[in-house]
């Protein structure tokens, strides 16, 4: 397992709730964020991730490394529309930590008996008594809503040593405690959530080569899921194994998502059933391609075989949910897209936080956009912002692209972004997938486009 060192940043609170609409990967756009741990509480999914900073000057035993002092929570009813609910847990605010350790990794949430327990792994700031080390020990913060106010205990769990902790409540009501630290492991824990009911053990039968981490459980139809990063050859891929019981034998069964094609060295997730659909929460490093230790997270519907086993998810940047007509539409998060010619560039290269735009540089290129909901309104309008230093035309097709033209739209010649407005004469109720494809000219940029 490689070591991971630690880093000193100023502090930056965050306390309001702030709802940002988005639809796409990465879910998250106004900061970095990883290791998301999902829940349904009380009808709305609540992601819990960590929250990757940069690493300040001069600070920090290595320049380039994993920096995080806080917690936010999320919240949506949707899967579009998400809530930052602010900072729920700061290093500078538990009692036992390291607070210049700058290590909040991956945590977890879960409800019990209308109190909702936040576990989170740091560096503590008294040394292991046998190693004489600071080690990573596991905290608990209480809450009596999901996005807090969250306080946290004044000691760590007993008894545990480890990074990544997952808590699964099985059906009879017995609670159990998954953290890693080179082995995956398992603990019952009693009734007040807070301590283990039992010793800990290394859950067998998993790969013996390569670093494996960030365990998941849950439950389906009577198989138990423990699923995980492992790095099988350079990089972190997620994989599974299935049992009968949560605290195994279990039996490796698959991979759930491959090695990251952009290259990111972690990665780290959850699954949910939300409104009966199954979801992969997980990260990547799509905001920050230069550097994989800032990173985004992202969700993907899940599927499952008939025998229980998981379908292999292919990462998308169209994510999950609705896209409001009403809203802008960031093709660049698009579906599927032309072989050749149109590609996704930074609005910004010196602020990734901007966003992405879609470059048409060849007559034919396109690309698909799945899932917008025009609802019952009339539209009367579409708006596109757009730049073209030659010109060119583009076209929106409704389905497929050979389907119908919803609109043809001249964009004139300009060196700065433009909002180009054109009438509607018809268009289709309902949920729609659009096709943008140039038709003349170009090179267009487009940053997005909506309807009024």
């Amino acid at each position: 397992m490689k070591k991971r060192e630690l880093f000193i940043t100023p502090v930056l609170f965050i306390t309001l709730s702030i709802t940002l609409s988005k639809a796409q990967n990465p879910i998250i756009r106004s900061q970095f964020t990883a290791d998301p741990s999902a829940h349904v509480f009380n009808g709305r999914v609540y992601v819990y991730p960590s929250h990757d900073i940069p690493v300040p000057e001069g600070k920090g035993l290595r320049k380039d490394w994993f920096c995080m002092e806080d917690y936010h929570a999320f919240s949506t009813d949707n899967l579009v529309d998400w809530t930052d609910h602010g900072v729920i847990v700061s290093q500078y605010k538990v009692k036992w930590a390291d607070s210049n350790a700058f290590s909040m990794w991956a945590p977890d949430c879960i409800e019990r008996n209308g109190k909702y327990y936040f576990y989170f792994p740091t560096i503590s700031a008294k040394p292991d008594t046998i190693s004489n080390r600071k080690m990573f020990r596991i905290g608990v913060a209480i809450a009596d809503k999901p996005e807090g106010p969250f306080n946290p205990l004044p000691e760590p769990i007993k008894g545990v040593v480890g990074i990544d902790p997952c808590v699964f409540i099985d059906k009879d009501g017995q609670a159990y405690l998954y953290w890693s630290l080179g082995n995956i492991y398992v603990a019952k824990l009693k009734e007040n959530m807070t301590e283990l009911e039992s010793k800990p053990q290394i859950i067998a039968n998993l790969p013996a080569k390569g670093l494996k981490e960030g365990p998941w459980v849950f439950e389906r139809n009577g198989l138990y899921y423990l699923t995980f990063p492992h790095v099988e050859n350079t990089i972190e891929r997620l994989e599974y194994a299935m049992g009968d019981n949560p605290m195994g034998p279990f039996k490796m069964t698959g991979v759930i998502m491959d090695e990251s094609p952009m290259n990111c060295w972690t990665n780290h997730h959850s699954i949910i059933e939300f409104n009966g659909q199954w979801y992969l929460f997980y990260h990547q490093n799509a905001r920050s391609p230069k550097f994989d230790k800032n990173r985004s997270i992202c969700t993907d519907s899940l599927f499952f075989n008939e025998d229980g086993t998981i379908r292999k998810v292919i990462p998308t940047h169209r994510g999950v949910g609705l896209s409001e007509a009403s809203k802008p539409i960031q093709i660049d998060r698009y579906s599927s897209i032309s072989e050749k010619g149109v590609k996704m560039e930074f609005i910004d290269s010196t602020n990734s936080f901007a966003g992405w735009k879609a470059e048409f540089n060849e007559k034919g290129a396109w690309l698909k956009y799945n899932a917008v909901d025009f609802g019952s309104r009339k539209f009367k309008s579409i708006k596109v912002k757009a730049l073209s230093q030659s010109g060119g035309v583009i076209q929106i097709r409704l389905g497929q692209l050979d389907g119908p033209v919803l609109s043809e739209i001249k964009i004139p010649e300009s060196v700065n972004w433009i909002v180009v407005d054109k009438p509607l004469k018809t268009l289709l109720p309902g949920k729609q997938n659009l096709v943008v494809l140039l038709k003349d000219g170009g090179p267009v940029e487009i940053d997005w486009i909506y309807f009024e």
